[in-house]
């Protein structure tokens, strides 16, 4: 399977400075042209990242440099960084030239004003590992080792002083084996013996063996401060005399990673370049050596090759301290020969009386304890595209116990594929012979595409590790590393398959050892993941009742699709174009001058320069005023533009994710086919992904019109099962307010109940009912006073009132939310109904410091004055996640059990969107199977308040809904 793609950030002003101090002890006065142009920092920068781009093979890169201006830091501290020599002139020159050089590579160049390079690096870092990437970091600065996190995915690409452009991967145990203490407390160790580099005063007197052996008898700085009185003498009085310059120390050490950047990391995907940009900087800089190799740094690039550019390859200079290629395969391959997973010595099954002699193996194992473990080998992720190349299969620990049978590689000797298949079908089909898969879902969808009805697989580690640590990454090097440890980690594929390959183009004998590696990880990784789950029975319970039942639905509804009607969206798309024309016309004539509104810096000039809106409703960005949709949402009643700003945002943005997109993503039955996944949410929700068709938005009219593109075909109905307040009804339960407990017993309207308790009326208004339905969901978020009272369209001090007054007439509400945010602090975690757990880290050691306290001990009131911004968002989601997460379980449960009663009809479930389950039904069985279906949604988990599930059909999704 393939892993998360790769996002590389590097550290600009690092990897500039050791390019410029290398070369210039390496050459005299360091590199120039002819015409005297300084070229040190850019050929040594260039030189590395290609460098480090050619073993590391990124997806997605980004570069963050320093403004060169005072940052929150300077004005925290006058002689931060005040000790540093002056830049010198080429260098700065240097740079320049450099900047320019990346731009015409197409390299995304990220910095922000009042913030370091490394602040924006955090950033990026923490947002990419919240968004799905893996994310490593090239530098040679030790500070950035505070980001490392393996459960994130976030690791520190470092270069070491003197040891050329090949980088060495540091986590926790490569900063410890530096340092002696782990990346969580590198902060606390230059608050504790400082940062000459930086100017970072540290404790007076504490050097740095001392702060390693503080901070490993304490763990931390607050720690160390909380047990003062057992250090004894002079390192006790430093310690005291200095705790002042600790906090500070502490606070100029720590990497901000809220940045705030108006960047997507969409922007940052490779996708090549333009050579007739870059060819002339190449040239002016005289870098005839990588003039010679465009084409292989377009490929780097992800690019397309222009094959009008001739090679012309120019060897580096013997004095210029860089590894080279060959030097980095061979490391590379004497690291793969120490693996002990190198020593497994697979089976190639080449011949039928091979493939009889494995089946015949295979057939001897039958206890469910230790499943066979399987693998597909295919050309693609998508499986209606795939096809099968081989299969792979583990059945014990011995080296000899795995095995690989070629079936489509271009190369080398094949069994027939119909021949093994129908060979393997008794096993394969068969729940008496265990199995095993990571990520079953593909690979159940492979063999069904081949004629196959996978059965018996009875443990998929992918999902059963998303059940103990849900906000991880999940594939197959992340599971050995944390499961397994180093010595048994799974091979990478983008090691084994070069970009523009598919694996059927790879020697038989490497995609053997390949996929036998991933299947003897697999088989070890059962036991393994299983023994931190007995004590754990409820998420075992998660895991087989719900979980990997509901893997075999996700892959029936991923098969089947759903229909799309492509003329309609065509019509629906010219309609588009001619109200945004209008739009576009009604906000030239309310700002007096055409513009462009899909323009920040252009809609920034007109918003407040020329209309002078009010700026602090806004921040400063590098083009300007920000002006993205909070921004606008400020805005709203300060000049009527605001308004068809925000209706063109919305309809162009329907119009070219939604509109001009679906059409492109059909098969040739013009059906859609998104992936569920079930492993990406910390909440436990579903997420759907190439297409997401659980964003479709429906407050609009345009937007409820791409749902009637979602149609079925002649004589069946498309159905929408949706429940109703599911959530709400879900803190009924476990709040156990009363108010709301007999507002959904007894049928009443739960929003004109909230509605007259807050206006204290006993008859309300729709508009007053739709303050209440306002508060209702809004508290389930943790929306506070300022959101709800420009959600609802009232003063701030309206808001905080109604606030006020809703927490005092739902007391259970306010004390049950307030509950699960101390036991979040206390124990780390928060629970569902079924008892799947989130987990929390907070950043503040005010929370910190507070966990495994008793949870009727913690003092919410007096907390919220200390904790920052980050750990208040956190405990917000703490409250929601049992609820949501809750609604997650139910549904996962009524997917389950209406698909087994599915299999009796023709019947068929299609998308899952949140709380709504969607079918196609044939018209003859709809009267049958609409009580059906509501009364097992409803009757899923019983609560103490009703589930209702409101259902019907029509002939298009906008119908049924």
């Amino acid at each position: 399977m393939l892993e998360h793609p790769l996002l590389l950030l590097v550290d600009g002003h690092s990897l500039a400075f050791r390019s410029y101090f290398a070369f210039g002890k390496s050459r005299q006065g360091g590199l120039r042209t002819s015409t005297g142009i300084p070229t040190s920092v850019c050929f040594g920068f260039l030189k590395s990242l290609l460098d480090v781009m050619a073993s590391q093979k990124p997806d997605y890169l980004a570069i963050a440099f320093d403004l060169g201006v005072p940052t929150f830091r300077h004005e925290a501290d006058e002689n931060y960084k005040a000790d540093r020599s002056e830049t010198p002139q080429d260098f700065i020159e240097d740079v320049q030239n450099l900047q320019a050089l990346l731009q015409a590579f197409d390299l995304s160049i990220v910095t922000a004003p009042g913030y370091e390079a490394d602040d924006v690096l955090g950033t990026l870092a923490n947002r990419g590992s919240r968004e799905g990437y893996r994310v490593k970091v090239l530098s040679g600065d030790q500070d950035l080792f505070q980001l490392i996190d393996l459960e994130k995915q976030i690791s520190i690409l470092h270069l070491e002083p003197g040891k050329g452009s090949v980088p060495t991967e540091f986590l926790a145990q490569q900063v410890y084996d530096k340092l002696q203490i782990y990346p969580h407390q590198v902060i606390d160790y230059k608050a504790l013996c400082g940062d000459k580099s930086d100017n970072i005063p540290g404790v007076k007197g504490i050097g740095k063996t001392t702060a390693v052996k503080l901070l490993g008898e304490y763990g931390s700085l607050e720690n160390i401060y909380a047990h003062l009185e057992d250090i004894k003498g002079a390192t006790r009085q430093k310690l005291e005399e200095g705790k002042a310059d600790a906090d500070h120390s502490q606070t100029l050490a720590r990497i901000i990673q809220d940045v705030p950047l108006e960047v997507g990391l969409e922007n940052f995907k490779l996708q090549g370049f333009d050579v007739a940009k870059i060819q002339p900087i190449l040239e002016k800089l005289a870098f005839q050596t990588f003039l010679g190799k465009i084409n292989q740094i377009q490929q780097q690039f992800k690019g397309i090759i222009q094959t009008e550019v001739t090679e012309n390859p120019v060897t580096v200079g013997d004095d210029i301290d860089f590894w080279t290629p060959e030097e980095t395969t061979a490391y590379q391959e004497q690291k793969r020969l120490n693996s002990p997973v190198s020593n497994i010595k697979v089976r190639l099954i080449q011949t039928s009386d091979a493939l009889e002699e494995l089946v015949d193996i295979l057939k001897q194992h039958t206890d469910v304890n230790y499943p066979v473990a399987w693998d597909t080998e295919t050309t693609s992720l998508e499986f209606l595209k795939a096809e099968l190349v081989g299969i792979g299969c583990c059945w014990g620990t011995e080296a000899t116990d795995v095995a690989y049978i070629p079936l489509n590689h271009t190369q080398g000797t094949n069994l027939d594929k119909v021949q093994t298949l129908d060979l393997l079908r008794p096993i394969l089909e068969s729940d008496r012979y265990p199995k095993t898969f990571q990520n079953a879902k593909y690979d159940r969808s492979i063999f069904r595409s081949q004629g196959i009805n996978l059965q018996g697989v009875v443990f998929d580690p992918m999902l059963a590790d998303y059940i103990l640590n849900p906000e991880a990454n999940h594939n197959l090097i992340d599971l050995s590393l944390r499961h397994l440890g180093s010595e048994l980690i799974a091979p990478s594929y983008d090691e084994l398959v070069p970009k523009g390959k598919t694996i059927a183009d790879i020697n038989i004998n490497q995609v053997a050892e390949y996929c036998g590696m991933q299947v003897y990880v697999t088989f070890q990784l059962v036991e393994s993941i299983k023994a931190k789950l007995i004590d754990k029975p409820h998420l075992m319970k998660l895991l087989t009742d719900v979980e990997q039942p509901l893997e075999v639905v996700l892959a029936d509804m991923e098969y089947w699709g759903v229909n799309l009607d492509i003329e309609y969206l065509q019509t629906l798309a010219e309609q588009l174009d001619k109200q945004l024309e209008i739009i576009e016309n009604q906000a030239y004539e309310l700002a007096g001058e055409k513009f462009n509104l899909g323009s920040p810096k252009q809609l920034s000039q007109l918003l407040f320069e020329k209309l002078e809106l009010n700026t602090k409703k806004t921040r400063q960005t590098k083009t300007g005023y920000s002006t993205d949709v909070n921004v606008l949402e400020k805005l709203q009643g300060d000049h009527p533009i605001i308004d068809v700003i925000l209706e063109y945002r919305t309809l162009a943005k329907l119009k070219s994710t939604y509109v001009d997109a679906l059409p492109t993503m059909v098969d040739a039955k013009q059906r859609i086919h998104t992936s569920f996944n079930q492993t990406v949410t910390a909440t436990g929700r579903l997420s759907s992904s190439n297409p997401n068709l659980q964003n479709i938005p429906i407050k609009t009219e345009f937007s409820r019109k791409i749902r009637k593109a979602f149609t079925t075909e002649p004589n069946w109905l498309l159905v929408s099962a949706d429940y109703s307040q599911i959530e709400l009804r879900i803190l009924a339960h476990l709040s156990q307010e009363p108010i709301l407990l007999d507002a959904y017993q007894n049928n009443q309207d739960v929003h004109t109940v909230t509605a007259k308790l807050l206006f204290e009326k006993d008859t309300v208004t729709s508009d007053e009912r739709r303050l209440g339905k306002t508060i209702n969901f809004g508290v389930i978020y943790g929306m506070g006073a300022q959101r709800f009272a420009r959600e609802a369209k009232v003063s701030s001090a309206e808001g905080k009132q109604f606030i006020e007054r809703f927490n005092q007439r739902y007391s259970q509400v306010f004390a049950y939310l307030e509950t699960v945010k101390r036991q979040a602090i206390a124990q780390g975690y928060v629970e569902t109904i079924l008892a799947r757990r989130r987990y929390f880290d907070f950043q503040g050691s005010s929370l910190n410091n507070l966990k495994g306290v008793d949870i009727n001990s913690i003092d919410l009131s007096q907390l919220g004055k200390k904790m920052g911004q980050n750990d208040a968002q956190l405990l917000r989601a703490a409250a929601n996640a049992p609820i949501q997460g809750s609604s997650a379980d139910i549904i996962k449960m009524a997917m389950v059990q209406v698909h087994q009663l599915l299999t009796q009809y023709q019947s068929r479930l299609v998308l899952q969107v949140h709380d709504e389950l969607v079918f196609e039904i044939p018209e003859t069985e709809w009267e049958e199977l609409q009580p059906k279906i509501k009364t097992i949604m409803e009757q899923v988990l019983p609560l103490s308040v009703p589930l209702v599930v409101d259902i019907h059909a029509g002939q298009n999704w906008m119908e049924a809904k």
